[in-house]
């Protein structure tokens, strides 16, 4: 279902229920909590902020489509994710043909610090984080940002498709190699 049919979808709901129903209210609820999450979730999944932005009101969108439906879902904040990862992974298959998006570079267009000496010290260690973290395996990165969300084990196994274990053990390597790298 496309982006253009979903949000058709909503705003004719919308229109129809013209008070609030316990099913629009959850979802709001939800996006409420979990948005940022998301969108920063897509960031480091490599997507440009314009593409992340959209991708997180399409999981919504999704979300109250499925509930509409009838379908029941344990646990929302993990199927949040698991359809953020699922999308963000398209959506990024889509862009090969563009540079993956850059944190630095967002920290270079933030707004200068009073001190020059304590701006040029922030940017290192910002930059020596960032190249720490692009040398995680894809599985560690994504298992360490979906825990920094406040996934646990299990939610983030769900996501990702793997055992819990499988998440501890890449979350140690993980921590590991930043700690190795920041040194």
């Amino acid at each position: 279902m496309s982006l253009t049919s979903l949000s058709e979808e909503l705003t004719g709901a919308v229109r129809q229920e013209r008070t609030t129903s316990p099913l629009q209210d959850e979802v709001a609820q939800l996006f409420l909590e979990a948005r940022d999450d998301v969108y920063r979730y897509l960031l480091s999944l490599g997507l440009y902020p314009p593409q992340a932005q959209e991708g997180a009101q399409e999981v919504f969108l999704r979300l109250y489509a499925t509930l509409k439906k009838g379908e029941k879902i344990q646990n929302p904040r993990a199927w949040i994710f698991r359809v953020a990862h699922n999308l963000g992974l398209k959506i990024r298959m889509r862009q090969n043909s563009q540079a993956p998006f850059e944190a630095d570079v967002e920290s270079q267009l933030a707004t200068s610090e009073p001190n020059p000496e304590q701006s040029l010290l922030a940017r290192e260690q910002t930059l020596r984080f960032h190249r720490a973290v692009e040398n995680l395996s894809d599985q560690q990165r994504r298992c360490l940002f979906l825990r920094m969300e406040g996934l646990r084990y299990p939610e983030i196994g769900s996501v990702l498709g793997i055992s819990p274990s499988a998440v501890g053990e890449f979350l140690r390597r993980a921590i590991a190699r930043l700690k190795k790298g920041a040194l």
